[in-house]
Parts: C-alpha cells; sequence; structure tokens
C-alpha cells in the first residue's frame, strides 16, 4: 500500500467510523490520526489496519474494533503521569495509544509470544514507559498496586471484584460485559469517598478475554 493510500485510509478511519460514534475529544483522535495502527497489525492483515472489523492476532483474539478503541480512550479521559491497567496487551496498539494520551502503562498478556511481538513493536516505535507483564491478570499478584485507569480490552462475562478493587479514589475502568449478543460498555468510576458508580455507554460486542471471570449458571 503506498504511503498516500495509508494516509487516506487512516483519515477515512477517524472521520468515517470513529468520529461518527460521537468519538469528538481531539487529544483522542489525534492519537488515533498519529499512532501507526498498520504497525501494530500482523503481517498478512495489513490491508485491513484500518476496516471496521475485529483483526485476528495469532493467539486467537482479536484487535478491537477502530470505533471501539476511540469510544474506550474518551471514555476513559487519560491525563499526564496517571498510572494505567491495560487488561490484554494483545497488538499493543492502545498500549501505544495509553502512552501517547500521557499515561504510565502497566499491560498484562497472558499470550508470551503476543507480549514479546508488542515489545519488539514498542522499540521499533520509540515508545518509552511500558511494564509489560505476561500473565493471567486474574491469578497474579498486584503487590497492592492502585490506578487512576484501567482498559479492559476483551470482553467479560461478569464483573470482576478484583479489577475494580484496584481502582484508586477518582480512577476509572472501561469494560465490555455480558454475552453475545447482549453486551454493553460500560465505565466505571470511584468518587473520592471510596463509592463505585458504575455507567452504560452503549451496547456492543468484543470477543471475551481468556480466563475472564463467568457469569453464574442456574440450574433448576
Amino acid at each position: 500500500m503506498l504511503a498516500s493510500d495509508v494516509e487516506n485510509a487512516r483519515y477515512n478511519m477517524v472521520e468515517q467510523q470513529i468520529r461518527p460514534c460521537e468519538v469528538i475529544d481531539e487529544r483522542v483522535l489525534e492519537t488515533l490520526r498519529t499512532v501507526p495502527r498498520e504497525n501494530f497489525v500482523p503481517e498478512q492483515y495489513k490491508g485491513l489496519a484500518f476496516a471496521d472489523i475485529h483483526v485476528p492476532l495469532s493467539d486467537g483474539s482479536v484487535m478491537m474494533k477502530p470505533m471501539q478503541e476511540g469510544f474506550m480512550l474518551q471514555a476513559l479521559n487519560i491525563q499526564e503521569g496517571e498510572r494505567v491497567l491495560e487488561i490484554g496487551t494483545g497488538s499493543g496498539f492502545i498500549t501505544a495509544c495509553l502512552v501517547k494520551l500521557g499515561g504510565n502503562v502497566t499491560s498484562y498478556e497472558i499470550d508470551e509470544e503476543l507480549s514479546k511481538q508488542v515489545a519488539d513493536r514498542l522499540q521499533q516505535q520509540n515508545i518509552n514507559g511500558v511494564t509489560l507483564v505476561t500473565g493471567d491478570i486474574f491469578n497474579s499478584e498486584i503487590n497492592d498496586e492502585k490506578f487512576d485507569v484501567i482498559a479492559v480490552t476483551g470482553s467479560m462475562p461478569a464483573p470482576s471484584d478484583k479489577l475494580e478493587s484496584l481502582l484508586v479514589p477518582g480512577g476509572r475502568m472501561f469494560v465490555i460485559k455480558g454475552s453475545e449478543p447482549a453486551m454493553c460498555a460500560s465505565l466505571i468510576s470511584r468518587d473520592d469517598g471510596g463509592q463505585l458508580a458504575k455507567k452504560k455507554l452503549c451496547e456492543t460486542v468484543l470477543p471475551p478475554l481468556q480466563n475472564a471471570p463467568q457469569a453464574k449458571q442456574f440450574t433448576f
């Protein structure tokens, strides 16, 4: 793909997919214009880097759709220097966007090979300030760390008390909850008094995180 074609495709991604979904935060739009998404897509899918699809990754997981990425980044409203926890490093594109927006990012990825690929991609893009952790967040000790922002890049069939407990007062978490076909993107925030508030944002669909908490099954 020629450089001009890439830039046209990037422009169309922002203006035809992301902005129409009421993503109007200029910081977010500028981030999505400048972080080269095509450099985080598996080689065989380079031609689909800006398409309105879930691009497959090598471990069977997927990248979020561009509009989902934009919607999540806008909802999280990341500020300079905030501590950000990413659940599901995936391709590393969201990781790079979180850094671009000013976050100090710790990113968990259950697939070791994917995490290694992201380390190489971030180095090639001269993106620093990321701690990549290979492991299952739901079975990991976090050592009493707390975060201002939690970005969950796969859906969760059931809520996670563990993730919610990692939010500081003023912190917020974006997560897509439920099972197909009924999923909902939500923003969970903790107020200064420590209480959680949960706001439903929109209906959408995203494959689940590996080892995510499951909804309780009722038997009769």
